[in-house]
């Protein structure tokens, strides 16, 4: 049966078009019960046996939730408890349309068998279709859409079942009209909290509910406590005007009364807005869209030094005398220059929730049902919920979602989402940090294992003809013990001429995952491997990323080569791309490459190439520090972990090579000779990859850090500060340059993604390259990939697609990898945490020789290079008086009872594990050297012996 709905529309040119819309409709699609005779059902997916048992609803019953329930109980519907739910195309569509992650978690669970989820199409079934009506809203239309097709499912089911007392439709809703209108078409309909409080047996459920406005007063106090918000009317009409700005709220990670909103410049320099105390942050969460008003300049402040942490028993949202005398402690008396526009929060454009991994801390009061929860990221606030089952959840991590935050409540109001398990346990913080950084991890799903190819894999004559066989070149890999993800090999060898052609060869992932499957969608959300301490989240599933892509030795592999000649002063004469199949003669490790090279006696075909590479690398070294490259330096550790508890038993700096270093110098040029290939055959959608130069004020620490010590830095350039670095030396203090290396490296921006038809600054700051992309590691970075298929296009090697050559999609795709970049990056940096944690839990207190990374206005911040650990050692006591402090923000100087601290300053320090908060344990650091009254504590006579290692892993 067809609909047919026809109107006019005026073109461009003045002419008038006929469009007509076509709507099928069907009487063949079946309702999906398992008790229905009369639909030929091709599956059934409601099971009669499967319903909830509910004092409410005494008898076998299907759920309809109508979209603002699946919208707002998410958390509830995702219960295994609840099954047998009908979700409507109606509510499906509109969830699509107002929340992408809700929709892509009911698709989910209504391709999970056990839920009993049925997707009923009422929009395309003869019976349940409706017409929106003159003078109908949308909404309207939608809600009497829902309420026709519960009708339609409860005479369906009377007819089909025979027993009297049979299975009825119940559907839920909060919407007042909906429900009245529903009872008076003698539907069978409820609310969704009075529905969940009637389930026998799953009282826990209750706290999964989220608060729907009408509860959210009883939670908060009559005081108001934040200025109203105001509406987007207003905002938006602000905005226009330029009274105020929008920008992403950045909530301090070490101070809960300050923030700063980072503010999209327009083609000019992004800026940040400081907010300073309780009232201005008005209820802003880490991430959200506000709009700020700029305070007047008499009113800007200086960001605080001090580290302020919302700890400690709740505050009463009438009990503000403390937070006062906080925030008046902020408000340093700064240099005007140390000043920065400050402003206050007047309106939320866009809230960024997401559910929150924390601890419950439980409620002194006996009986009550009322806790603050605090979450594990110190920038979000702590949460007040309801919940039943707090003697349970103490010492467990769980998770919670903000529902609201009323301005008459000190904290935002939320419920219970899922327990996650015991605090403190491995897998549990695991879970834990990679849910915090929104890293996927679970599982590849069957559609995406159904795009692997079937086993046994072999290479096709096929492949073989449209690719250069290289299987008799000497090429080997080179990466760090335990790599089983070969991305890499390399050759070199001598051309008849007297030149060297040098290659490098590259795992041809693009052939294996083809555009637009679910394993490329997959791979595109993903966007990033990541490396956690012994575990790896893979980008894609294992038989690639560790088999059939991975370059490993004596097996024939499909590659992408990049093939140079050069002369012996590693002179590019002739760049060449081509599709390979290699043969690798070995797979070693930086140390096993590294030997072969320093041992004269071996010259086989593997240690000459690798000699070959090697003095090349040293020249192209050479030439880009020359063009104002930075070699900048950061503290990477390495665990020794106990290869029957999987526990860290020793812990080290990483120690870098002339292997490592040549790898790298290879893969560099490989990079930048791609980066230029793709972007002369597609100026406009070519995935590049650029290092923006950090603003002047960015080096305001390196510069006060190195005058502190007599020494000048330069950072017009990049190849000013290059050299300059390079000279800066510290007569009696060997590890002061590579400190400073360190600190630079703190003033640095981010590297990022972008299309070369969205931008013009192409430029690469740290490695003076004018052009730059990523092209040597496609099985654990998607942008990889994108840049395969281009290169594959440019050289006629595989046909292209639309997305591929849209540089808006292309754009779009740039910014999620370099969000996944970034969340990686801090996962990985949040699991050496932990296991750093562990690994000083098994070793009381030490002893170590440190140095002064930063001065704060409480605080030092000690660098300990033997572990690559940073800590803080506090200067003020919460429940004593303290030592004398006097700051200078100028030094910057921290002078505590007659002793002054600079940066750089060498200190011994205690370190140990405080484990007082099981939710944030954090190493301690306690001064021994220099010595100062009240503060210094007094070295442990014994430390304890570190265990020897058993396996290096």
């Amino acid at each position: 049966m067809l609909k047919s709905k026809t109107f006019v529309r005026k073109t461009r040119s003045g002419g008038v078009m006929k469009i007509v819309r076509e709507h099928y409709l069907r009487d063949d699609i079946w309702c999906g019960s398992e008790v229905c005779a009369e639909c030929k059902q091709e599956s059934t997916v409601l099971q009669r046996d499967a319903c909830i048992e509910s004092n409410l609803c005494s008898y076998p019953h299907y759920v309809i939730p109508d979209t603002n329930v699946v919208l707002h109980q998410i958390d509830v519907l995702e219960d295994p408890v609840i099954r047998n739910v009908i979700i409507l195309q109606t509510v499906l569509q509109e969830v699509r349309h107002r929340s992408a992650p809700v929709y892509k978690r009911l698709k989910d669970m209504i391709h999970e068998k056990e839920k009993f989820f049925y997707a009923f199409t009422n929009e395309h079934h003869r019976e349940t279709f409706i017409e929106r009506e003159p003078g109908e809203s949308a909404n309207d239309r939608n809600d009497r859409a829902i309420r026709v097709a519960a009708q339609w499912y409860s005479q369906h089911l009377k007819t089909s079942e025979s027993d009297a007392d049979g299975l009825k439709v119940v559907l839920l809703t909060n919407d007042q009209g909906n429900k009245q209108k529903a009872e008076e078409s003698g539907l069978l309909v409820y609310k969704c909290e009075e529905y969940i409080k009637s389930l026998i047996g799953n009282p826990e459920l209750v706290d999964r509910l989220a608060l729907s406005n009408d509860d959210k007063h009883d939670i908060t106090s009559s005081k108001v406590l934040f200025p109203e918000h105001l509406p987007l009317s207003r905002i938006q009409a602000g905005i226009k005007s330029g009274a105020f700005v929008q920008g992403t709220f950045r909530a301090s990670r070490d101070n809960y009364l300050e923030a700063t909103v980072f503010v999209q410049g327009d083609g000019e320099e992004s800026t940040e807005i400081l907010i300073q105390g309780l009232q201005n942050l008005n209820r802003a969460v880490y991430q959200d869209v506000v709009a700020v008003q700029l305070l007047p300049q008499n009113q800007w402040v200086a960001p605080s030094s001090v580290v302020l942490q919302d700890e400690g028993a709740a505050k009463d949202d009438n009990e503000e005398e403390k937070e006062e005398d906080e925030e008046k402690a902020l408000r340093i008396s700064a240099a005007e220059a140390a000043r920065k526009p400050t402003g206050k929060v007047v309106g939320i454009i866009k809230r960024n929730w997401r559910p929150f991994c924390g601890m419950l801390n439980i409620s002194q009061i006996k009986e009550s049902t009322r806790h603050l929860f605090t979450p594990a990221d110190r920038r979000i606030p702590r949460i007040r919920i309801e919940t039943r089952q707090a003697s349970t959840l103490a010492g467990q991590r769980i998770m919670v979602a903000i529902d609201g935050w009323p301005k008459h409540s000190r904290y935002p109001n939320g419920h219970f989402v899922r327990s996650l398990g015991n605090a403190g346990e491995k897998d549990t913080e695991q879970e834990v940090l990679l849910l915090e950084h929104d890293v996927p991890h679970q599982d590849f799903s069957q559609a995406v294992l159904s795009f692997l190819p079937k086993m046994p894999w072999t290479i096709t004559p096929e492949d073989m003809a449209r690719r250069e066989d290289l299987r008799n070149l000497t090429v080997c890999s080179v990466d760090p013990p335990g790599c089983t993800d070969i991305d890499d090999a390399l050759h070199c060898r001598e051309l008849n001429n007297g030149n060297l052609e040098v290659g490098v060869h590259i795992a041809d992932v693009s052939h294996f995952i083809r555009p637009g499957n679910a394993m490329d969608r997959e791979a595109a959300n993903r966007g990033t491997t990541v490396y956690l301490c012994g575990k790896r989240i893979d980008m894609v599933p294992e038989l690639l990323s560790s088999n059939l892509c991975s370059l490993r030795s004596n097996v024939e592999r499909l590659a992408f080569s990049c093939i140079w000649e050069m002369n012996h002063e590693a002179e590019i004469l002739k760049t060449r791309f081509t599709k390979s199949v290699i043969n690798s003669k070995a797979s070693l490790t930086y140390a096993e490459a590294q030997m072969r090279i320093d041992d004269t006696t071996k010259n086989d075909d593997i240690t000459k190439s690798l000699r070959g590479l090697n003095k090349l690398a040293k020249i192209l070294k050479r030439q880009r520090i020359q063009k104002g490259a930075l070699t900048l330096s950061s503290l990477e550790v390495r665990f020794h972990i106990d290869s029957e508890t999987h526990d860290p038993i020793d812990l080290q700096t990483k120690e870098l090579m002339e292997t490592n270093s040549m790898v790298e110098e290879f893969m560099l040029l490989a990079n930048i000779s791609v980066a230029q290939k793709i972007y002369d055959e597609f100026p406009d959608c070519a995935m590049l990859r650029k290092h923006p130069a950090p603003p002047p004020s960015n080096y305001d620490i390196l510069l006060k850090a190195a005058k502190s010590k007599g020494v000048e830095i330069h950072t017009d350039t990049a190849k000013a500060l290059a050299d300059s670095l390079d000279v800066a030396r510290v007569d009696g203090f060997p590890y002061f340059n590579t400190l400073l290396r360190i600190l630079a490296t703190r003033c640095m921006m981010q590297a990022v993604y972008f299309c070369s038809g969205m931008d013009s600054d192409f430029h690469h700051y740290g490695l003076a390259s004018p052009i730059y992309t990523h092209f040597t590691s496609p099985i654990r970075r998607y942008a990889d990939i994108i840049v395969h298929r281009l290169l594959a296009v440019a050289i006629a090697a595989d046909s292209t697609y639309p997305d591929l050559m849209d540089k808006q999609k292309q754009s779009a795709l740039a910014n999620n990898l370099n969000y996944r970049h970034k969340m990686s990056q801090y996962a990985q940096r949040a699991s050496v945490a932990f296991h750093t944690q562990l690994f000083f839990k098994s070793r009381g207190i030490l002893n170590e020789e440190g140095f002064v990374l930063f001065v704060r206005k409480n605080a030092i911040i000690v660098l300990i290079p033997k572990f690559g650990l940073e800590g803080t050692v506090f200067f003020d006591a919460k429940d004593k008086a303290g030592p004398k402090l006097v700051f200078d923000e100028e030094g910057p100087t921290l002078n505590v009872e007659q002793h002054t601290f600079r940066i750089f300053d060498k200190v011994k320090v205690t370190i140990s594990l405080d484990a007082s908060n099981i939710q944030h344990q954090k190493i301690r650091m306690s001064l021994i050297d220099p010595v100062i009254p009240g503060v210094s504590v007094p070295a442990p006579e014994v430390e304890p012996q570190a265990k020897k290692p058993k396996l290096d892993h």
